[in-house]
């Protein structure tokens, strides 16, 4: 298939690309979480993400061994940008470095940040 684009009398034909649903969900570039501030963060810091779509959403914080400290998020979110704060009080956490991993069906992303007491 293609499409016919009319230049000053002469016609052009370019082709037409078709996406489906699930290429545009997994469109990265729409997805995004952002670097957390401070970082790094004694005792709390923010997260902030961004969703283009509407869905269920997974925030986890992990240590360096890959065992789960915790969830921040676990629920349907509009599409739309989030801030989610976390703030050291209950869990008892050693100064270092941790992940944290956002989950939207196929797309994930994980960044570091770094806990100073």
């Amino acid at each position: 298939m293609v499409n016919v684009i009319p230049d000053n009398g002469v016609l052009k034909l370019s082709p037409v690309t078709s996406t489906t649903v699930e290429d545009e969900i997994l469109n990265v570039s729409g997805f995004k979480l952002y670097q957390n501030y401070p970082n790094p963060f004694n005792p709390s810091t923010q997260i902030s993400y961004q969703l283009p779509l509407s869905g269920e959403v997974k925030i986890k914080i992990y240590d360096v061994l890959g065992n789960e400290v915790t969830t921040l998020v676990d629920e349907y979110k509009l599409a739309g940008r989030y801030n989610v704060q976390f703030t050291i009080n209950k869990e008892q956490l050693s100064s270092g470095l941790y992940f944290y991993q956002i989950r939207f069906g196929k797309f994930s992303d994980t960044k570091k940040m770094l806990f100073l007491k």
